[in-house]
């Protein structure tokens, strides 16, 4: 798969990115890759932390597109590229709201 592509969107190929893929190709990196994604994601200058986090949305929404294909590695993608954006930005851009009947 792509990885690169996908989380770049044709655009610029931040060092960040190079960080991230090894999580989408083997999950099981992803606790000992949290901390050091999130340290240089802090140090990102100008418009390089929304080049980031769109980066991550793009990627969610490539799993939803994808989800039935391979529903096992799709859910690995997203759930990679949730939990960075939690950690770092605080929320899910993509978060969906519950409304309530009331």
């Amino acid at each position: 798969m792509d990885y690169i592509r996908i989380i770049s969107g044709d655009g610029e190929v931040l060092e960040i990115y190079r960080m991230v893929i090894p999580c989408l190709e083997d999950i099981e990196l992803l606790p000992r890759s949290i901390e050091p994604i999130y340290y240089h994601a802090i140090k990102l200058e100008g418009d390089g932390l929304d080049h980031f986090r769109f980066g991550l949305v793009r990627l969610q929404v490539y799993a939803d597109i994808h989800r039935y294909e391979d529903s096992d590695e799709m859910q690995k993608i997203k759930y990679v590229s949730q939990v960075l954006e939690k950690i770092i930005f605080g929320n899910l851009m993509l978060e969906t709201e519950v409304i309530s009947s009331e």
